[in-house]
């Protein structure tokens, strides 16, 4: 499981990564994240990548899920998560934050 790399294509800037880590690999659910710099936010960017890396998840990998989770302040990957398809299931404590952020299920189907 990696990020990978993302880059504006006329420009080859970085512009920030997306990919897959192991959240529960006994139940094949793994962890979609997305992260990108602040000067491309709100460009489609993640939501683009989102989709690619879904794609080759359940495709590529056949896992039988994806979680994802945001900053509980951060309602524009809320509403991404949500076109997305998938659905909310409970708040998890994120060690690195030290808060309870809104966690996420998008089952293959």
């Amino acid at each position: 499981m990696q990020y990978w790399p993302l880059f504006e294509k006329d420009s080859e800037v970085f512009v920030g990564c997306c990919g897959l880590r192991p959240y529960s690999p006994e139940e094949e659910i793994y962890e979609l994240g997305f992260h990108l710099t602040r000067d491309y936010w709100g460009k489609g960017y993640a939501m683009e990548a989102a989709r690619a890396v879904i794609d080759y998840a359940f495709g590529e990998l056949k896992v039988k899920a994806l979680f994802a989770r945001h900053h509980p302040d951060n309602e524009v990957s809320r509403h991404m998560l949500s076109k997305l398809g998938f659905e909310y299931v409970r708040d998890e404590r994120y060690e690195p934050t030290g808060l309870m952020h809104p966690s996420y299920l998008l089952k293959k189907e």
